[in-house]
């Protein structure tokens, strides 16, 4: 057994990326999805880069299942348990609104209608206490409910599970027991054991709508590798940039849910280690959308809650902020201006140049006209584009638009160009982050095409265009941990803090993560534990995650003013100020487990050939340049631009005024003129 395969499942293509142990050369294909049976596309992606799968040791792989079953709402059918009188928590949810000044700002619509809705009686205080039984004649009510009306998933949130799940627990072998396993039963306190119903609640209905969707994907998988006589266990990434297995998997489904995007994350995680870079912006342009993530003091920037889709979710989860803008995406007229996106042409008719039937103009017809893209090589020679096609379409909207239209094909890049820059300001510059202190790792099909026209934009200097970069999400998977996070509620003031006692609530999560890692096949030398706590000022609602050295850190002398300092600085760098001198409050105690494996290599470069020697006129800034053409393989030490690289995978452009250089890596450095 000696490949490592990764596989990143797209709506049109499926990515893979294949490591041989034996000689360290990676190689990287794609194949086209099979939305009908995906095991299909998974299994041609396969005999694109391993002659013998029996000689498989790790697969892993990122699916859009869940996500995709979210954002066309087309989940399963949920049936919610509250304890009684607090059936509206989930309808209600908060009253905030995320955008003050939308006049038709409408909150998200609940995934569980009203009369979906069933309540039991028994209560627990806020710290666990038992006030009134479980009433267990009303479980089973809902059981009968869900079992005669055709629900696919009974999702479970009572008052105070996360300080003691004993009635949640119950209620759920109860659910089981009368239902069998084709009801999925979702327990809140298992999905995030953690304070603040709506919020939990909302995980758990988001867990119970998603996850019949992916334990059948899941099972079909295992299954067909099974019947192809595979024994290698299918791994798949969850959202925190960790992987688990698919039995995992199929039982804390949600975890999966930004499984896909954040493969990117992780593989801008290596790349910055490779280079010797703390920090990185990874952008992945698609042909539809916009990912951006960060990496940050070498780490993924990881958030312990997030919204998606307007639902709140609680789970460590990447911070990707996502836009509606990629290589397909549509320019038109709108009272006047120059619009882009966020509607795309897709894959099928797709861009007017791919031949299809498309001719509304897009990204890409843009790229054609300016001769940013060689239509002869496009996805490494797969598909020749259709320039005239291309050039009607962007005639047709600079007509109305009463402007020329090489004049109006850069308008269309600068407006994409512009979105996607304010995308990475949201993640960063919104939140005290400075983007020129970071390097731009480029990837995606059409992230290369505009990495540097991003960077210019927001005063980068450094654009890195890894290797594979079509294939990229899928190679930083092979660069992932197994991960596994644990929470325990700890709401303690400073003034009644038991050092000892939270050492050893510290050193109970440790043990319950090495043996997660374990069950996860994980060797013991491979398997590591990390420790932080929530805080917050008295009297503040939400908190700060700060790290702590070992478990055994609380029972030092000392530890409270050490880790109120940590808390301020956090509080500094994330709002502007602290106040160092008001009471902190201890929330949340988190340890999180990580199982390592043996890293892939960047790749063995492949051998030099002759560059194409294509020279063909490329518009920059309005101005016609004579710019050759050049195949990626046969690339090696520095060159200037402007030059047009081309792949198997993306196309990268590189400016007048910018130095290109191939490092060890085969990574691709461009240095940008920042203006």
């Amino acid at each position: 057994m000696t490949y490592r395969v990764a596989m990143d499942i797209g709506g049109t293509f499926t990515d893979v990326v294949c490591y041989d142990e034996r000689t360290g050369a990676v190689t990287a294909s794609k194949a086209p999805t099979t939305p009908g049976d995906l095991a299909e596309g998974v299994f041609a992606a396969l005999g694109r880069v391993v002659d013998d799968p029996a000689a498989i040791s790790f697969f892993v792989h990122g699916t859009t299942q869940g996500l995709n079953a979210l954002l066309e709402r087309k989940g399963a059918r949920v049936l919610l348990l509250a304890s009684r009188g607090a059936g509206d928590v989930y309808r209600i949810a908060r009253g905030n609104r995320d955008r003050m000044f939308d006049l038709r700002y409408r909150k998200p619509s609940p995934l569980v209608p009203r009369q979906d809705v069933m309540e039991a009686g028994g209560r627990l205080d806020h710290r666990g206490r038992e006030l009134e039984p479980l009433d267990e004649e009303a479980v089973r009510r809902a059981a009968r409910r869900a079992r005669e009306e055709g629900f696919d998933a009974v999702a479970v949130c009572l008052l105070f599970s996360f300080a003691d799940p004993a009635h949640e627990l119950r209620a759920g072998e109860i659910l089981r027991a009368e239902l069998g396993e084709d009801v999925l039963v979702v327990l809140s306190h298992e999905v995030a054991r953690e304070w603040r119903e709506y919020e939990r609640t909302s995980s758990a209905v988001l867990e119970a709508y998603t996850g019949p969707v992916v334990r059948r994907y899941l099972a079909r998988i295992e299954r067909r590798f099974a019947e192809r006589g595979l024994s290698v266990p299918v791994h798949v990434m969850q959202s925190s940039g960790g992987l688990v297995n698919a039995s995992y998997a199929m039982r804390r489904p949600l975890q999966t849910l930004l499984s896909g995007p954040v493969g990117g994350t992780m593989g801008g995680v290596a790349a910055a280690r490779m280079l010797g870079r703390e920090n990185a912006i990874c952008v992945d342009m698609g042909g539809t959308s916009f990912d951006v993530s960060l990496v940050v003091n070498g780490r993924p920037d990881v958030s312990a809650e997030a919204r998606i889709e307007g639902y709140p979710v609680l789970m460590p989860i990447v911070n990707l902020h996502t836009i509606g803008a990629g290589g397909g995406s549509i320019a038109y007229a709108e009272a006047g201006a120059l619009r882009v996106g966020p509607e795309s042409a897709g894959a099928v008719p797709g861009p007017a140049c791919y031949g299809r039937g498309g001719t509304r103009p897009t990204v890409t017809d843009a790229n054609v006209v300016l001769g940013r893209v060689d239509p002869a090589w496009f996805a490494g020679g797969l598909m020749t584009l259709d320039e005239e096609a291309a050039g009607a379409a962007v005639v047709t909207l600079a007509q109305e638009l009463d402007l020329d239209p090489l004049r109006l094909a850069e308008g269309v890049c600068d407006v994409a160009n512009a979105k996607m820059a304010q995308a990475i300001r949201t993640l960063t510059v919104e939140h005290g982050v400075e983007p020129r202190e970071f390097a731009l790792v480029a990837f995606g099909g059409a992230g290369a095409m505009h990495a540097v026209f991003i960077a210019r934009e927001l005063g980068i200097s450094e654009v890195v265009v890894p290797r594979f970069p079509g294939a990229f999400s899928a190679w930083g998977m092979l660069e992932a941990d197994v991960r596994r996070d644990l929470t325990h509620p700890y709401f303690r003031p400073q003034d009644t803090l038991d050092g000892d006692d939270m050492a050893g609530r510290l050193a109970t999560l440790e043990r319950e993560a090495l043996e997660a890692l374990a069950g996860q096949g994980v060797p013991e030398e491979r398997r590591r534990v990390e420790h932080a706590v929530d805080l917050r000022y008295e009297g503040q609602d939400y908190t700060l995650t700060v790290p702590l050295r070992d478990a055994a850190e609380p029972g030092e002398p000392g530890f409270l003013a050490t880790v109120a300092a940590r808390y301020a600085e956090a509080h500094t760098s994330r709002y502007g100020h602290a106040t160092p001198e008001a009471p902190v409050e201890f929330v949340m105690l988190r340890s999180t487990g990580f199982g390592s494996f043996p890293r892939a290599a960047a790749g063995a470069a492949e051998p030099p050939e002759e560059p194409s020697g294509d020279v063909r006129d490329v518009i920059f800034d309005g101005v016609v340049h004579r710019t050759p053409v050049l195949r990626r393989a046969g690339l090696s030490g520095s060159f200037a631009g402007p030059a047009i690289v081309v792949e198997e995978t993306a196309t990268t452009v590189i400016p007048p005024g910018c130095l290109a250089a191939v490092d060890d890596n085969g990574f691709l450095i461009v240095k940008v003129d920042v203006q």
